[in-house]
């Protein structure tokens, strides 16, 4: 197998047979030995009845069903784990990542490189989801202490041995573009167009993304309890030179009655800081548990034309 297409797939009924068609037509003057993994991610609409016909009539498209939404990075692991190409391009069932681009993509590749990620560079969104992309990635980027870079995502291709490594991560925490960066490997860029949603909103709100980020911070830095410490170290110092002061005040006889303010608001404060501590432990040891639990990362309801998996 050449080429495998991996596509996570969340409430795109009205999108999936435009992109099959439109993937077939870029793949074959490439290659006739490639196939397209299509994984419904525990859609509610019509998703998995439109792939389970077209996998009827089309012995290139593969089908697989997830138990329950588990989330789109999980359900591209999902398609990894089935992928069978040299090369497996992981691209979003939208049709914002243009199937027009996996020609230059692959070419791209077969120049020496094992990862080709797509940038895109004016990216066709909302004026609202590039203003919480941007956020999103400028805190992340801060938080974990790595460059993330907001023009790329999951669009890319990527050699069968960098995806067999990927393989090996089974962490219960997913995010698809810090896996890539971590496995290395020699990588490049390639600056694509980025496509208008072909139909529907994207399904990423702003408790989604807040979420996403949390979990992704929480299983690649510590940084938030280092920040922690550093602001408990200037709260101690900070605390002292008060407590100087106040000692030099009260022999200077500058202090006739005690500030009732000042307690209050240091009681509260540091009250305050003990409870964002304590929860914030209690965060990284929730992710700890999760992650002895030792459970799969993904249920799998139906397969469609995977015959060797």
């Amino acid at each position: 197998m050449e080429i495998s297409i991996v596509s996570p797939v969340y409430k795109a009924e009205k999108i999936i047979s435009e992109l099959i068609q439109r993937l077939h037509i870029v793949l074959k003057p490439i290659t006739a030995d490639y196939e397209i993994i299509l994984v419904e991610d525990g859609s509610s609409d019509g998703s998995w009845n439109i792939i389970n016909e077209i996998c009827k009539t089309d012995r290139k498209v593969k089908g697989i069903k997830l138990s329950k939404n588990f989330g789109q990075h999980y359900a591209i692991t999902a398609g990894l784990d089935n992928a069978e190409g040299k090369w497996v391009v992981v691209m979003d069932c939208d049709l914002q990542d243009r199937p027009e681009e996996i020609h230059s993509l692959y070419h791209k590749a077969k120049e020496g490189n094992e990862i080709v990620l797509a940038r895109r560079m004016e990216r066709k969104d909302g004026l609202l989801k590039k203003i919480s992309s941007r956020i999103f990635y400028r805190i992340l980027s801060y938080l974990t202490g790595t460059y993330q870079d907001a023009s790329v995502a999951n669009f890319g291709i990527y050699n069968s041995k960098v995806i067999i490594e990927l393989r090996r991560l089974r962490e219960p925490i997913r995010y698809f573009p810090t896996m890539v960066k971590w496995v290395g490997f020699k990588k490049t860029y390639l600056n694509v167009e980025h496509g208008a949603r072909f139909e529907g909103n994207t399904t990423y709100n702003w408790n989604r993304l807040i979420k996403l980020s949390m979990d992704i911070i929480l299983a690649n830095s510590d940084k938030p309890i280092r920040l922690i410490v550093k602001t408990g170290i200037l709260i101690s110092l900070a605390s002292f030179l008060f407590g100087i002061t106040v000692i030099i005040r009260y022999f200077l006889h500058q202090i006739i009655v005690p500030g009732y303010t000042s307690l209050l608001v240091s009681i509260w404060f540091l009250g305050g800081m003990i409870l964002m501590v304590l929860g914030l432990l209690g965060l990284y040891i929730g992710k700890i548990f999760e992650g002895v639990k030792n459970r799969p990362i993904y249920v799998t309801d139906v397969k469609l034309n995977c015959d060797s998996h």
